[in-house]
């Protein structure tokens, strides 16, 4: 099975609207949504929940009132506050409490246990353009990277059991753990990047981070014809890097509107970002076939 995860090295880039359209142009394949902190892709996609995994990233620290001694070491240990008197007793803040045990460590009548928490969830959905699985990070919960392995590793069983032979991933931008979990094991990887000194700087760092990997690389560049010299800049580097740019997706007014409509912008546009992004997904399949053939 050949796995495409698309990256990029900034917030922004429309790696999202890239994916929803290569999700709809691909056939045989299962998608996920590996942008957990900010999971949008579903809004693209039209999905229908199928079924939901919780997921317990972290702990919390629970006091136990019949075996506290009010010695406050817990508290005084404590380094973001999250233990306070309540009701004549010590307890935990929930909201402030981090997980980090060192309150259980300290205890000296064993009062202080952890709790597995509910971080997010895994979703399973059905789509018009086949199975779509993503996961969401509950808001100030942490470990995001173990919730995108968690994603991939119920995406892989899935498109395994339904005999896919793409599976194609939207990862999150920069170059954080959410990233190098999607990045992990991957067959290929798709850089989408934007005419910006800023973007290419993120740019060069989101190609070091696959290379590390030892994946194959492509590059696509969005909204190309907002600023011609730093696209035209972005090329040489890509040349000089030798990397592929397969797609060159201008500015257009019909992307905002299918993001409106909640569609993939091939499925209602014949404009010329969407023909572009057709072009893009030839290019890229044929060379995803010849890749697999080679390997």
């Amino acid at each position: 099975m050949i796995e495409l995860v698309v990256i990029s090295g900034k917030g922004g880039t429309g790696k999202t609207t890239v994916v929803g359209s290569l999700a709809a142009l691909a056939v045989n394949k299962l998608t996920a949504d590996c942008d957990v902190d900010a999971a949008n892709l579903n809004l693209l996609m039209r999905n229908q929940v199928q079924d939901i995994e919780r997921y317990e990233g972290s702990e919390l620290a629970v006091i136990d009132p019949l075996k506290c001694t009010d010695c406050a070491i817990c508290q005084e240990a404590c380094r973001f506050r999250a233990i306070a008197r309540v009701n004549e007793t010590w307890a935990v803040d929930p909201l402030s409490c981090e997980g980090c045990g060192v309150c259980a460590y300290v205890c000296p009548a064993g009062a202080v246990t952890l709790t597995p928490r509910l971080s997010g969830h895994v979703y399973v959905s059905s789509t018009p353009y086949d199975t779509l699985v993503h996961g969401e990070l509950r808001p100030g919960e942490e470990a995001t990277g173990k919730l995108v392995a968690q994603v991939k590793r119920r995406a892989r069983e899935r498109a395994a059991s339904e005999g896919r032979k793409l599976l194609l991933v939207d990862g999150a931008p920069g170059i954080g753990c959410t990233v190098i979990a999607s990045l992990a094991g991957a067959t290929a990887v798709l850089v989408v990047t934007e005419p910006s000194l800023s973007a290419l700087h993120d740019l060069e760092r989101a190609v070091a981070l696959a290379r590390h990997f030892g994946q194959q690389i492509y590059l696509a560049m969005n909204k190309a014809d907002l600023e011609t010299t730093a696209a035209q800049e972005t090329r040489r580097w890509a040349a000089e890097q030798r990397l592929p740019l397969l797609g060159w997706i201008p500015y257009d007014e019909e992307v905002t509107r299918a993001q409106v409509a909640g569609c993939p912008l091939v499925t209602c546009s014949h404009g010329p970002a969407a023909r572009a992004l057709r072009s893009l997904w030839r290019r890229l399949e044929r060379d995803l076939i010849f890749a697999a053939k080679d390997g």
